[in-house]
């Protein structure tokens, strides 16, 4: 009996498995037929209207990689260093941390890598 509901689990996991490829399938070649159809779409416009059909594509201006990643580092330089070190010193002043909490003796402070 534990053969027959073994096989019979196995089929249908199968079964599912292959269904789930095909909806899989289906729904890849539907994108892609539909964005074949605007294509088309786009491309006889063009030819009605007399205007070059344009390609696709996206529109990058080089210049701007170079600005975002140089305003990138600025979480890393030493300016920003010494505001978050600023912050930490107000946040230890705090009235709500207790004063014997700021005589810790036992850890050894190290330099931040």
């Amino acid at each position: 009996m534990k053969a027959i509901v073994a096989d019979l689990l196995r089929g249908v996991a199968v079964l599912m498995g292959l269904l789930m490829g095909l909806v899989f399938f289906l729904s890849l070649l539907t994108a892609a037929l539909v964005l074949a159809l605007v294509w088309a779409l786009r491309a006889g416009w063009a030819r009605l209207t007399g205007r070059p059909a344009t390609p696709w594509g996206m529109r990058v201006d080089p210049r701007t990689g170079f600005g975002s990643a140089f305003r990138a580092t600025r979480r890393w330089s030493w300016a920003a260093r010494t505001a978050a070190a600023a912050r930490d010193e107000t946040a230890a002043r705090r009235s709500d941390v207790p004063p014997e909490a700021g005589g810790v003796t036992d850890v050894e402070p190290r330099e931040l890598r």
